[in-house]
């Protein structure tokens, strides 16, 4: 039961930045913007916020830091392509390498050194409860501010006027224009809000995933996150299933590589008989799974066109310059 409740515990470990990372870019996407640039706010803020934790000693202005330098990541992304109108896959593109070039130059010294990790919540009783105590009551808080983030932009985006607003955006600028919205404000703060949200992912990375700083430490997942966002077909609440389904891949390659196959000799001959295949396969090939999986996600949903354009926003990656 104790491995089981550890193996649940690092799922949800390796599905929250994924999560956080496309709940932002969900909202970015839902207001017409298209920002591959992900995966370079990321990593900028994995290195700001260890960077920040190390010097400060505290792992909470490390997470302040990581969200805040994504948000001015982002604002980059945000010039560009809604103020100068430039071309938003170009732009997002270029932003990753930056973000991987830029972190690994600041990185630089801080390669080797300990880290500040945030501490897991304890709550008297109810985290010593057996299997639900950890589970439910002894994450860490990264955890929690992504289910809250989650229903609150669920809540936000069909609940609310402001949302609704952005949700006119994204599907018709020019229409939502011609009512008098200011279309480039609501981008911009979505773009920012993004931004803070893939911050906060890469930040959890370094803070709370593994509490050391190893560059490009993101490892594609910034192109997970994006995925997801399809996956989900623009939904929080499916977002939310799609990070947990890929954290389970994630952290299964990794407890199949060190499974003792003689554990399982009494288990049904389909179970023994599928991890046997997976152990004999080199570990590399295991690495590879979270990335196929990406991939055969991506082209199962493309083959569907009604449910790829059930809910996706019809201005997506459209330029939008105001013409009065």
């Amino acid at each position: 039961m104790d491995i089981t409740v550890n193996i649940l515990l690092t799922i949800a470990t390796a599905a929250t930045p994924l999560l956080v990372a496309a709940i932002g870019e969900l909202v970015v996407e839902r207001s017409g913007v298209l920002n591959l640039g992900v995966e370079g706010m990321m990593i900028m803020g994995a290195v700001a916020g260890f960077g920040a934790g190390y010097l400060t000693g505290s792992p909470w202005l490390g997470l302040l830091a990581a969200i805040v330098v994504g948000a001015l990541f982002s604002l980059l992304f945000a010039f560009m392509t809604l103020t100068l109108a430039t071309n938003q896959v170009a732009t997002g593109l270029s932003l990753t390498l930056l973000g991987l070039g830029v972190s690994g130059m600041l990185g630089t010294g801080f390669v080797g050194l300990p880290g500040q990790r945030l501490p897991n919540l304890y709550i008297p009783v109810l985290s010593d409860l057996p299997v639900v105590g950890k589970l439910l009551f002894g994450q860490d808080p990264v955890f929690y501010i992504s289910i809250l983030l989650t229903l609150g932009v669920a809540w936000f985006l069909f609940r609310t006027r402001t949302g609704l607003t952005l949700r006119s955006i994204g599907d018709s600028h020019g229409s939502a224009h011609a009512l008098g919205i200011h279309v480039i404000r609501y981008r911009y703060l979505a773009v920012l809000f993004g931004g803070g949200c893939a911050g906060l992912a890469g930040g959890q990375l370094s803070l709370v995933y593994t509490p050391q700083w190893v560059e490009n430490m993101s490892a594609g997942r910034g192109w997970i996150a994006l995925a997801l966002v399809v996956f989900a077909s623009w939904r929080p609440l499916r977002a939310l299933a799609g990070a947990y389904i890929f954290g389970l891949i994630w952290i299964g390659q990794l407890h199949v590589q060190a499974i003792d196959l003689q554990q399982f000799t009494g288990a049904p001959w389909l179970l023994y008989k599928t991890i046997e295949l997976l152990k004999s396969l080199p570990s590399q090939y295991l690495a590879m799974l979270p990335y196929l999986a990406t991939v055969v996600v991506l082209v199962l949903i493309s083959r569907n066109k009604r449910l790829t354009m059930m809910n996706t926003p019809a201005s997506l990656g459209q330029p939008f310059v105001p013409d009065r």
